[in-house]
């Protein structure tokens, strides 16, 4: 039986990929769930890791190794793209909630492929801001290990 689907917000994402509280859960959820994630998701999960790399919390090597290891995930990670629709329900999402334009981005791409496949997706998330937006959105939340 295939994994069923769930939208990943890149908190949980980069928690794959870096040892840091909720990594285990973080790890467990990406198996459990076939991931569906923004196509802002790997650039900001590369973000996250190169800050590490800069801030010497990570050595070159190990940079490199993370690198990779998304660049072979991507590739079963199913990214929405940020279409205007997207952008549109993105500012509606940011002007009620007032929270960030990524995590806008997020919920807004959420709400509109559980719209466009007719199904309920968990909306999985280490930011507990961002899943009290996304609650009042009616999303299903999964929550992650919060930050």
């Amino acid at each position: 039986m295939a994994q069923p689907w769930a939208y990943f917000d890149t908190s949980i994402l980069t928690k794959r990929y870096l040892n840091e509280p909720g990594s285990f859960e973080a790890r467990i959820l990406l198996r459990k769930y076939r991931c569906l994630t923004s196509a802002i998701a790997p650039v900001e999960a590369m973000s996250a890791v190169a800050r590490r790399r800069v801030t010497l919390e990570l050595n070159d090597r190990a940079f490199a190794a993370i690198k990779s290891r998304v660049r072979a995930d991507r590739e079963r990670w199913e990214l929405i793209a940020v279409t205007e629709l997207v952008l549109r329900r993105a500012e509606e999402v940011v002007c009620a909630r007032g929270i960030k334009a990524l995590d806008g981005i997020h919920i807004a791409s959420a709400l509109l492929v559980e719209a466009d496949m007719r199904i309920r997706l968990p909306f999985i998330s280490a930011d507990e801001r961002q899943l009290n937006a996304a609650s009042t959105f009616g999303l299903q939340l999964e929550r992650g290990a919060t930050r």
